[in-house]
């Protein structure tokens, strides 16, 4: 699905625009004193699958790079696709390859330099023109995608990383509910997207509850729109809620955040979850995914 540069906000079914610019400052202070808080052997820690709390920061880094080289610096150079590649190939290989490449930077000399990019990367977000159109976001199906969604993705991608770093040294979740509540409302976003392959008859509703200070509602409707490209049923996010969805999932914000980040798997958030209705349609649901996967 493409957005038009003439249309100010992006398609409709994404829901209404949010924006994300204000959090960026906060969000990179609080990864600084994350990571200036470590021990030395803290930074061995396995972060994610297959890499350290010190790959991650290096692989935060390298996002920031990437986006001020493309965005600001209009730089046009850089990795592509080799033929045949898939974009989730591609780009995990090019994220190894970077992390591959800083394993002779030591903690000290990264933390100072992400403290540098990062700072840069966050003057960036905070100048964007949310209706401007930017990088595609394939876990939304957009591509281009409207800055907000752009700018906002990033946002979560940064917040989750600084939340793995968090847990691999045995710290909590950050319970500060104003970031989490814009991760949570930007992973929603793909609830459309996920739902694609479901058909149902227009007008049936499907809504996601998340609990807790930082949580919401969002309720995807689907419609009878269908062209050659994209047959049979639509979603949206921007139908008024009916009040009596054909499903309804409730997931406490801990769940909400790890199934979208694939943490957890739809199975374990399943479990956990309160389904009233259609229970096909909630499993649909809870295959939400709001990476790159």
């Amino acid at each position: 699905m493409e957005f038009q540069p003439g249309d100010a906000s992006g398609p409709a079914w994404l829901g209404a625009p949010i924006d994300a610019r204000s959090l960026f400052a906060p969000e990179h202070a609080a990864l600084m004193a994350t990571l200036r808080g470590l021990a030395p052997a803290e930074w061995d820690r396995e972060a994610v699958p297959g890499w350290t709390v010190r790959d991650l920061a290096a692989h935060v880094l390298g996002d920031c790079y990437g986006r001020l080289a493309r965005d600001r610096d209009h730089h046009a150079s850089g990795p592509a696709p080799a033929p045949g590649e898939t974009l989730e190939t591609f780009i995990h290989r090019i994220n190894q390859e970077w992390v591959t490449a800083f394993s002779r930077v030591s903690p000290a000399a990264l933390i100072e330099t992400l403290d540098l990019i990062g700072a840069q990367t966050t003057r960036f977000f905070e100048s964007v023109d949310l209706d401007a159109p930017s990088l595609g976001v394939s876990w939304a199906g957009i591509d281009p995608a409207p800055m907000w969604l752009d700018s906002a993705r990033d946002l979560t991608e940064f917040w989750t990383h600084r939340q793995q770093i968090r847990h691999a040294v045995g710290l909590p979740t950050d319970p500060d509910p104003r970031a989490l509540t814009m991760v949570l409302d930007t992973f929603m976003r793909a609830v459309p997207h996920t739902l694609r392959t479901v058909d149902a008859p227009p007008g049936t509703q499907v809504r996601v509850e998340v609990e807790g200070p930082a949580g919401g509602a969002w309720t995807a409707t689907a419609t009878a729109t269908a062209t050659a490209t994209a047959p049979g049923t639509r979603w949206t996010l921007a139908e008024p809620d009916a009040g009596r969805p054909a499903a309804r999932v409730r997931l406490d914000a801990e769940t909400a955040w790890r199934l979208c980040t694939r943490g957890i798997r739809p199975g374990t958030a399943l479990a956990r979850a309160g389904i009233e209705g259609d229970r096909a349609l909630a499993e649909a649901a809870c295959r939400v995914v709001s990476i790159v996967h």
